[in-house]
């Protein structure tokens, strides 16, 4: 037996509306925690008790579990019949119509679908048909091939314009490209095949083109609901447009500040112009939150009143209580690195569960200093979103030639680097490596093999950049450079995507600088680290800090929140200053990971790192986000160094170390040394943890004790 629902007591008044809204287009603005997926589940179940056949609902989402699992919260709540509503992806729906009409469009019903491999290994099979010349620049591998493909067919772009915008470094080879765009096409049409983008591109083609099929399918689908409609492209947009024709009875939910995925050819636009699309659009906006508390909400709103193009909402919430949100210049990453680490070791001893915290970032590598730190802590953590630091290839190729340094027996290091010398494999690499064993070369003298020749030569280049690495005098920082100037011709080699690899090599040299040695260094970077994911899958469930890219966290939440690297050149990227749509997604961003906070929301930023790469782009700069600084005042408290604060909301660091002259690792004239300023000596002692120390060779500095390395001497 159906129950019946009383929505007046489930829902809330912005809800209930859109949920009992009869007939006809509606935009559903559903900000930030509002009870978004709530209201799409008792929308299907309110259809279905007031007589509309399930099989005649049509419930779009961007996952066939999604769909499921509202399908069947809708059935549990109300009537079993809500499972036989038609959800699914817009893939899925496309695949379904097309087996039933390919004859329109030139295909046969049985025609195949081709997955991610199959289109990868087609388009390599056709690269020979192009019949480029050996002395051709560097062609773009079948992965990157697929993306750049895919992309701007998802775009509606011309291959060579996209090409220019997103893959600058094959601008040379853009006209082959497109030209096997045309072969790829022609393939797939001769042995009646399909890819993932044909699916979308086709069913959008057979809607515009076949009035017969629009009518078939408007009588089918009687009611239509689209989730995430933000996340929607162009293509997909026009496909709701021609399903809702005849009968207008559409529905789409979603957040325009939540729009992020403009690199999948998403387009917040759509959410923009769905009243153009249909004229006698009710608009409702679901403003209550119930997730985070009335000062993360205003923080958030007035983000989002800064944004050029918008649906203006307002955010608020009936929970009581809840501080600020914080700002916090760490000044330096690894004093940001300290500042997580040490609050979170703070919070856990106190009783607090770790996997209420997460810690949030614009780009995988931002992270690679914090996960050295909470190595070094012995705090367990999971990343999601790019890969953890020391499972990259790229990384692990880099440290590597440091490695072998420090440890001449490291075998597995050594066949890492001689494999990455040209025509060196697997066989010259082990007999190097016994040659060497054996006679006690040392790694300089590499080019000394027996079985070097003229296809070998990169052997005596490797020697040479180890014959300086083994050098006392070097400093780590110094072999870190040294090792990029090496490695960068062969990085842009092995991989397409090199641009961001390089800027993740990048983060090694500030990291490095602040260690007296070698050994030091990479001792640090890899103690006691998980070596995959399948070993931070063995971690107790609900026992790690969460790590995570804010593309990665969205639609997620904990009680507290941290955002790191907030600032110019780094969120928002460096990249995006270059495009004023780029830069408002990038805002968009930041009021994703914002809204993520439930009870507290620590943003971080190191104020004294220096922003080189990023001088060139006009507003870069090297200080707080100006999404942040932009905002009034007293939305946030500002702080800086030790925080007390945000460390357990007690006394700070510095009510500890503030004695006169002395402090538990220090007294004044003491003898210490710094890794990058060398030799000094202790001159005085500073409230909140500071203390002078005059240096040799450079001078007086005042350093926090909580963010720096002292030795004494």
């Amino acid at each position: 037996m159906a129950k019946r629902i009383n929505y007046n007591e489930v829902l809330n008044p912005a809800q209930l509306e859109a949920v009992m809204f009869a007939d006809g287009p509606i935009l559903v603005i559903a900000g930030a925690g509002s009870g978004k997926t709530r209201t799409l589940i008792y929308r299907v179940a309110r259809l279905v008790e007031s007589g509309v056949p399930p099989e005649s609902i049509l419930l779009l989402t961007f996952t066939r579990k999604a769909a499921q699992e509202m399908l069947d919260r809708a059935a549990s709540l109300s009537d079993a019949r809500c499972r036989f509503v038609s959800g699914g992806t817009f893939h899925s729906l496309a695949f379904k119509v097309l087996r039933e009409h390919a004859e329109l469009l030139g295909y046969a019903n049985s025609f195949t679908i081709l997955d991610r491999s199959d289109m990868e290994e087609v388009l390599h099979s056709l690269i020979p048909d192009l019949q480029m010349s050996k002395t051709a620049p560097r062609f773009p591998r079948r992965g990157t091939l697929a993306n750049i493909l895919s992309k701007a067919a998802n775009l509606q772009t011309p291959v060579g314009a996209f090409i220019l915008e997103e893959y600058g470094q094959f601008v040379e080879v853009a006209p082959q490209i497109e030209q096997l765009g045309k072969l790829y096409a022609a393939y797939k049409k001769n042995n009646q095949l399909m890819d993932y983008d044909d699916l979308i591109i086709s069913f959008q083609r057979l809607l515009r083109e076949n009035r017969d099929v629009r009518s078939e399918l408007g009588q089918r689908y009687g009611h239509i609901m689209v989730d995430e409609y933000q996340d929607t492209n162009a293509i997909q947009a026009e496909i709701v447009k021609w399903l809702a024709h005849g009968h207008r009875n559409v529905m789409v939910v979603g957040d325009d500040s939540q729009s992020i995925y403009s690199f999948r050819g998403a387009n917040y636009r759509n959410m923009l112009d769905f009243p153009s699309l249909f004229p006698e659009t009710k608009i409702i906006k679901l403003e209550q939150n119930y997730r985070s508390t009335q000062p993360i909400l205003a923080l958030t709103n007035a983000l989002m009143d800064q944004a050029d193009e918008k649906y203006t909402k307002c955010l608020f919430t009936e929970r009581g209580g809840g501080e600020k949100p914080k700002v916090v210049d760490t000044r330096t990453e690894h004093g940001q690195a300290l500042l997580v680490s040490r609050y979170l070791k703070e919070q856990l001893a106190e009783g607090r569960s770790i996997n209420d915290f997460a810690v949030l970032f614009r780009a995988a590598y931002h992270s690679f200093e914090l996960e050295a730190e909470l190595t070094r802590q012995r705090i367990p953590y999971v990343k999601y979103g790019g890969f953890k630091f020391l499972e990259s290839a790229h990384i692990k190729d880099f440290l590597a030639h440091m490695r072998v340094v420090v440890n001449r027996d490291e075998a597995i290091s050594w066949i890492r680097i001689l494999r990455l010398v040209k025509n060196v494999g697997l066989g010259k690499s082990q007999a190097i490596i016994q040659w060497m064993k054996k006679e006690h070369i040392p790694p300089g003298q590499l080019a000394a093999w027996s079985g070097v020749g003229k296809r070998e030569g990169g052997l005596k280049n490797l020697g040479e950049l180890l014959g300086r690495l083994m050098s006392k005098e070097v400093k780590p920082r110094n072999a870190v450079e040294q090792v990029m100037e090496y490695y960068l011709p062969i990085l842009k080699e092995k991989f397409d995507d090199y641009p961001r690899r390089q800027k993740e090599l990048e983060q090694l040299m500030p990291m490095a600088e602040r260690y007296k040695n070698l050994r030091g260094f990479l001792d640090d970077l890899v103690l006691e680290p998980p070596t995959s994911s399948a070993d931070v899958g063995q971690v107790e469930k609900g026992k790690t800090l969460t790590l995570s890219t804010v593309h990665s966290a969205k639609g997620l939440e904990w009680p507290v929140v941290f955002i790191i690297w907030v600032m110019e050149g780094r969120f928002p990227a460096a990249m995006a200053y270059s495009n004023p749509l780029n830069l408002e997604e990038e805002r968009r961003l930041m009021y994703v990971a914002a809204t993520r906070a439930k009870d507290q929301l620590i943003i971080c930023y190191p104020g004294q790192e220096l922003a080189p790469v990023w001088s060139s782009y006009q507003g870069a700069g090297n200080g707080l986000s100006a999404f942040i600084s932009a905002l009034p005042a007293d939305l946030f408290s500002h702080e800086s160094g030790s925080i007390p604060g945000v460390l357990g909301g007690r006394r700070g660091v510095s009510g500890d170390l503030r004695e006169a002259g002395k402090s538990p690792l220090f007294s004044r004239g003491e003898k210490v040394k710094h890794p990058a300023f060398g030799p000094g000596v202790v001159s005085r002692f500073v409230a909140d943890n500071k203390v002078e120390v005059f240096f040799k060779n450079a001078g007086r500095k005042l350093l926090h004790l909580e963010y720096t390395t002292l030795e004494k001497i």
